[in-house]
């Protein structure tokens, strides 16, 4: 978004059909910078920005909050796309427009408006791992819809998406697999009311469920102990908002959203059921805006936001959390937003929010960003921003009190209810470059420094009764540094080309050691070419470089990168076929080695078809 003070970058409904992204962490892949991992001991992808930890990018669907998937943080694999119309990403500290847990940034799913008249959209496809297969073909199928329309004043929508994936393994025959199997299923239906121009009423009740099975094996003296685990999930959520622009130009919107987030998993060990673990999640937030007209070159926004979020969690039934097994936080803030235009050249966002919260009081986090247009003649144009801001994070209900027992592997990680809260100063500088209407490049630098840094402290475990006991704890201060760049030439009218490259330098500014999990290199290519009328080739590559793991050890997860290549065909009025390959070169980890993290899964084929009708959804 040029025209933006904050820098924003999107990644639209063009882009998500063009690469057959199925989850939001696919739509993510190929965003400069962004950085996907495992969620560990579960079948999904966290992200990372800038070096902040998922626990620190705060994630939104139409700009209210979802919940965490084991209440801490969110599982970018567990929300389908097919009613998406584009996600935004701003890096870098965001708590005064969002509160906390936007300290490294905000991902914020945006979905489509409904159109009136009537139209849909169906998607299947099928795809398999070749030898590494654990099923008959296809090992991954996935069925998607939408269904909308209406009148002028009311319209509905209705969308689903389903994925089965059997999961895969290096030994297809064994028992161990290295990839889980995992089904998904989503449906969302969204009324929509349109009294005049002016205002708006909407409600969306929206379900999830997830079935995930995990295999492997512990050695056990003198044998080799076949286990398993299995995990349900269910996500029921219901949303509604409304907003209205009064004659004199004020506009008001209020908009809230209840959220559970249930989890039953049983662990397995030698075909006997072990442990079973319980956990209940609950979301409620409400927030309340308003926007004055235009006044003096300025826009003042006013607003308030209520958040609470509660935690059960049993094992075989007993209580595992503090107390009475109940956590339980909740916050009240207040934020004002003036946006100040200085001439024709000069913007400048000046941002505030407070915050009360239940456990840890008061905080002000202030926040400011300047645009300036330095040149601009025909198609050639010049922008440059910069902003100022700090970030805040109080510790969830699992860094205090989740008790993530994996106990049948050798390990469990402790919350620990005495940890403060993170807070951060960040300050981003760059600029977009236009370079008449085929090249623009973009550059950006960034420091965030943090104090209070929370994460488990993988280093000193501490032995107890054979078990390896790990801690959530503050580690002081940490600081990561870098520079984001990006370009992207139109090379012919037929052709795209795009490249990307971030390098993030980070430190423990305790120990001075690097910090783990964060690789200094991340680059990005990608090439959208027209072959012919009707047939569209999409390229996209990926690099990381190696990256700390264990600062006892010095032990690194090695380079590597990835291509997937995306080939979209139509034949006739609203059908399309298309044919890919995620990962071309059958890049994968080495699971014999405990500190490569590279990628999961090998070669994946796939192919499939969408059908489109009636009016098109823009």
């Amino acid at each position: 978004m040029d025209d933006a003070p904050v820098r924003t970058e999107v990644v639209g409904r063009d882009e998500i059909e063009r690469t057959r992204a199925v989850t939001l962490k696919d739509a993510l892949e190929n965003v400069p910078g962004l950085q996907l991992r495992e969620v560990h001991g579960k079948s999904g992808y966290e992200v990372t920005l800038q070096g902040m930890t998922s626990d620190q990018v705060l994630v939104l669907v139409d700009g209210l909050p979802i919940t965490a998937s084991t209440g801490s943080t969110v599982d970018i694999s567990q929300y389908l796309l097919s009613a998406v119309d584009r996600v935004e990403v701003v890096k870098g500290a965001s708590s005064a427009q969002y509160g906390s847990a936007a300290i490294g940034g905000v991902i914020n799913v945006i979905t489509r408006p409904i159109q009136p008249g009537f139209s849909g959209q169906v998607t299947v496809d099928a795809g398999s791992r070749g030898s590494q297969d654990v099923s008959s073909w296809p090992t991954r199928k996935h069925g998607q819809f939408l269904l909308e329309g209406g009148s002028d004043t009311l319209r509905a929508r209705l969308s689903g998406d389903a994925v089965k994936d059997a999961g895969f393994a290096v030994n297809p025959d064994g028992w161990a697999r290295q990839g889980d199997a995992v089904e998904r299923q989503q449906v969302a239906l969204r009324l929509a009311w349109h009294p005049s121009r002016s205002g708006e009423v909407w409600a969306e009740a929206g379900t999830y469920a997830e079935d995930d099975e995990q295999r492997y094996t512990t050695y056990v003296p003198p044998n080799e102990v076949l286990q398993r685990k299995t995990e349900e999930i269910t996500r029921d959520r219901i949303a509604s908002g409304a907003r209205w622009t009064f004659e004199n130009g004020v506009s008001v919107q209020a908009k809230g959203v209840a959220e559970g987030y249930d989890s039953e998993s049983i662990e397995y060990a030698g075909g006997a059921a072990g442990s079973r673990r319980n956990a209940e999640m609950r979301m409620r937030h409400l927030t309340l805006q308003t926007d004055l007209p235009a006044w003096a070159g300025q826009l003042w926004q006013f607003g308030a936001d209520v958040h609470e979020d509660t935690l059960d969690q049993t094992v075989n039934g007993v209580p595992e959390l503090d107390g009475n097994g109940r956590a339980k936080r909740s916050s009240n803030e207040l934020f004002v937003q003036n946006d100040i235009v200085l001439g024709d050249d000069w913007e400048l966002l000046l941002g505030a929010r407070y915050q009360d919260d239940s456990d840890f009081g008061g905080h002000l986090a202030p926040k400011a960003s300047l645009k300036a247009n330095v040149y601009s003649s025909g198609d050639w144009r010049g922008v440059l921003r910069a902003s100022v801001g700090q970030g805040y994070r109080v510790p969830n209900l699992k860094e205090r009190h989740y008790r993530f027992d994996h106990s049948s592997i050798g390990y469990v990680v402790i919350g620990d209810p005495n940890l403060k809260p993170e807070s951060s100063d960040s300050v981003q500088l760059g600029g977009t470059f236009d370079f008449g209407p085929a090249v623009k490049v973009d550059a950006n630098l960034f420091y965030n420094r943090v104090k209070d840094l929370i994460q488990i402290d993988q280093d000193n475990g501490v032995p107890v009764n054979g078990i390896t006991e790990y801690r959530y704890e503050n580690v002081g201060r940490a600081r990561t540094q870098g520079l984001e760049t990006a370009v992207r030439w139109q090379a012919t009218p037929s052709l795209t080309l795009q490249a990307a490259y971030t390098r993030t330098d980070t430190e423990d500014l305790e120990t001075g050691l690097e910090l783990t999990r964060r690789p200094k290199d991340i680059a990005r290519i990608g090439l959208d070419w027209a072959a012919a009328p009707g047939t569209q080739v999409s390229v996209r590559g990926r690099y990381q470089s190696s990256e700390l793991v264990n600062t006892a050890t010095q032990g690194r997860s090695p380079a590597f990168g990835t291509v997937d290549a995306t080939v979209n065909q139509q034949f006739g009025h609203g059908l399309t076929g298309f044919l890919g390959v995620s990962n071309l070169f059958d890049r994968q980890r080495d699971f014999a080695d405990a500190n490569d993290f590279g990628p999961l899964s090998g070669r994946l084929i796939y192919l499939g078809v969408t059908y489109a009708f009636g009016k098109p959804t823009p």
